[in-house]
């Protein structure tokens, strides 16, 4: 009797033993495998991100060896930014339907083809054309953002979406590295011509880099895959596109994302024209602004894990705002008009106002922190409100962030060309932003009422019911 009361009781131990054993080896290889998948689709983003934006640089020498005019100049650099920015929705949707892994190893793969061609071009026409293929990059933010929420649970999905996002960093790489390897290597390139030399080794360099990062996608990652959107209609995955908070997440995301981009290849320009720098000195000094607006989004993301994206936006967008002001004050003074009789329009100088190097310098700096904490902030609200239509809802978003970093630019000409004045540049950022910050905290209210609609018409404390004893 008294065995058969004491081992039953040892077997229903071992077996919690063997599933406890179990759920934690479950849970390291799945831990494993997210991992995996942020590393390598960072990695690639960055690769992406640089080959998408190499024309910033490598349009220069290019403009003095095919004699480009302005036009063509401008066509050059902008024709891979619009083209990295309209597929986005639909990568988004085939990284739900087929998963990331599949599309992001194939898109870096095809990308490296005209890349190849880029550093074989002899006209301008083949190089507008190799430009409009490789801009194809920049459709490689929906892919990853699709894939890294489809493997992270929501608590880490800020901060994973984040640390995907800074490869943003990916702007500055060929800013670093391009002038160099262009001095560096000789003209006539290596093994008869095979490796390109001058600005040709740039994109051959990347063509070798995207075949290596596509081979480690695909053979480093998990080959089950995650696919929250297979079997599913397109009509049922497009639905969430009628929602007006979609298209608010994407005003977001132009003011964060859009703007950064924007003023990523304005910033040398307004450096050298506004403050006669060098074109050495002012690429060094726009650095300082893409570092913070790139390599802060896991910050960002870790702070809409712990406090709520709506808090983080609204910290964006006023501290922005604040910054953008000063920013766009034109050089002058404020005078103060005293009328006497003797004198009706005398004038007394009230205010000097000049925006020094340095201060510029701060000011932009502040702005790029915000952009890179908000970038993150606003792909925080994505899966939280849509969880199973990141790959669309996040491609929109993406899709229009980044067609304002191909509008921004036309923005600034115009406007300063209207005014006379280049901090217009600012001034335009700064009423996108208004307006942006207006409908958050509109929304923000409207919430509040429908949370508590009995209060909504209730201002003071000591009206309120049960409080008068407590109010002093």
């Amino acid at each position: 009797m008294s065995s058969e009361t004491s081992y039953p009781s040892l077997t229903p131990i071992a077996d919690t033993k063997k599933e406890t054993v179990a759920i934690s080896f479950h849970t390291q290889r799945e831990r494993t495998q997210r991992n995996a998948v942020l590393t390598l689709s960072t990695f690639a983003f960055t690769v992406m991100f640089a080959v998408w934006l190499m024309f910033g640089i490598l349009a220069i020498p290019i403009r003095k060896e095919f004699h480009l005019t302005e036009v063509q100049f401008g066509w050059l650099t902008a024709i891979a930014i619009l083209n990295g920015s309209l597929w986005r929705l639909l990568f988004g949707i085939l990284t739900d339907r087929f998963g990331g892994r599949l599309v992001l190893s194939v898109l870096v793969a095809l990308t490296a083809i005209p890349a190849f061609l880029v550093s074989r071009a002899q006209s301008f026409n083949e190089l507008l054309i190799y430009a409009l293929l490789v801009g194809m990059a920049g459709n490689a933010f929906s892919v990853g953002i699709a894939w890294n929420s489809a493997w992270f649970p929501r608590q880490n999905q800020g901060f994973a979406l984040g640390v995907f996002g800074a490869g943003n960093v990916g702007a500055s790489v060929t800013k670093f590295i391009g002038p160099g390897l262009i001095a560096f290597m000789p003209a006539a390139g290596f093994f008869n011509g095979f490796v390109p030399g001058g600005w040709r080794f740039v994109p051959f360099l990347y063509c070798i880099l995207l075949l290596l990062t596509a081979i480690a996608i695909w053979f480093l990652t998990p080959a089950e895959d995650r696919k929250p959107g297979r079997g599913r209609p397109l009509g049922q995955m497009l639905r969430p596109l009628r929602q007006v908070r979609v298209w608010r997440f994407s005003l977001y995301y132009v003011v964060v994302f859009g703007a950064y981009v924007a003023l990523s290849v304005w910033l040398p320009k307004y450096y050298v024209d506004v403050f006669q720098m060098p074109l050495q000195k002012a690429a060094l000094l726009t650095a300082l602004f893409i570092f913070p607006a790139s390599l802060l989004r896991p910050l960002g993301g870790w702070l809409a894990d712990r406090i709520g994206a709506r808090r983080v936006m609204y910290w964006v967008f006023g501290t922005m705002m604040t910054a953008l002001l000063f920013l766009s004050l034109p050089n002058g003074q404020i005078l103060l008009f005293r009328a006497n009789v003797s004198d009706p329009n005398a004038a007394h100088e009230a205010f000097r106002f000049v925006m020094s190097p340095a201060l510029f310098t701060v000011l932009v700096f502040i702005v790029g922190v915000g952009m890179g904490i908000g970038k993150a902030a606003v792909y925080k609200y994505i899966p939280e409100y849509f969880p199973h239509d990141v790959g669309a809802v996040g491609g929109l978003v993406g899709l229009l962030g980044a067609l304002g970093g191909f509008l921004l630019p036309l923005l600034f000409a115009y406007g300063a060309k209207i005014t006379g004045f280049p901090q217009t540049t600012f001034f335009v950022l700064f009423l996108i932003t208004g307006i942006s910050y207006l409908w958050l905290h509109l929304v923000v209210m409207r919430l509040l009422r429908q949370a508590t609609p009995d209060l909504k018409t209730r201002f003071d404390e000591e009206h309120l019911p049960g409080t008068a004893e407590v109010t002093s």
